[in-house]
């Protein structure tokens, strides 16, 4: 009875946004105030499921790093 919980969503808003403002995800990790990785923001972009907290930390790196004020609505659509 445990479906298997589809992982692999395509490509998610964050990666258009960070497109749209020519950041990689490096600037991502290097504008953290937290640690985080290259492998997490790669892989929010691709679609692949992430944590709550991954969440919260890709969210925080992209405002500081657009100078924008985004919500997690607005980077995922899942």
């Amino acid at each position: 009875m445990n479906a298997e919980i589809e992982r692999n969503l395509g490509e998610q808003p964050i990666a258009r946004i960070m497109r749209e403002h020519n950041l990689k995800p490096h600037d991502l990790v290097t504008a953290s105030p937290v640690e985080m990785t290259h492998k997490m923001v790669s892989r929010a972009c691709k679609g692949r499921r992430r944590t709550a907290n991954t969440q919260w930390k890709v969210l925080q790196a992209l405002n500081r790093a657009s100078g924008k004020n985004y919500s997690l609505t607005d980077l995922f659509n899942y």
